[in-house]
């Protein structure tokens, strides 16, 4: 994989990582219905410039290596800082984290490796299906209201968790073409 140089679309990936610090730093200072709130906000800024370096790539033809790559990255990073973070909190619990640690790790992993067939020619990188879309979609819905601490917010957790390893199965299990 070569990188080229970086681009505005990831640029505006790489920003997502400034929400981590900033959350986390919210709940050292003070866990209240404000900093929740102000944390929801950053989250769904960060999670709306997910959308917005792929639009801001096709629009300006700049759909990099690099892009294609940290772009997930970045993703998991983000999700998995504030599950754990929810862990710290006591809100969901660690077994259930570290499934959603270990399938994206594993995908991510699987997603990024050379191809069995040559050393030098190493395979692209696969896009996500509609299950991990869908698994991407829940695990944002699943920490938005687990900030806002709604009723039941528990219950999006682990639809995220469910779709969270339907999406893995399904990733490395070959499908049939009949």
């Amino acid at each position: 994989m070569t990188f080229s140089t970086i681009t505005l679309p990831t640029w505006v990936t790489l920003s997502r990582l400034i929400a981590i610090p900033i959350i986390f730093g919210l709940f050292i200072w003070q866990d209240s219905e404000l900093t929740r709130l102000i944390a929801l906000c950053i989250f769904l800024i960060a999670a709306i410039t997910d959308w917005l370096d792929g639009y801001l790539a096709r629009k300006l033809n700049q759909i990099t290596e690099l892009g294609k790559f940290l772009d997930p990255l970045v993703d998991k990073v983000l999700t998995i800082a504030l599950f754990l973070l929810f862990i710290e909190l006591g809100e969901v619990p660690a077994w259930a984290v570290f499934m959603i640690v270990t399938r994206e790790l594993l995908i991510t992993a699987w997603r990024g490796a050379p191809s069995m067939g040559s050393d030098t020619d190493p395979s692209p990188i696969i896009a996500a299906n509609f299950w991990g879309k869908a698994k991407t979609v829940m695990q944002i819905v699943a920490i938005a209201v687990l900030l806002i601490k709604i009723p039941y917010a528990i219950v999006f957790f682990w639809i995220a968790v469910v779709l969270t390893l339907i999406s893995g199965i399904l990733y490395v299990v070959p499908t049939s073409k009949s």
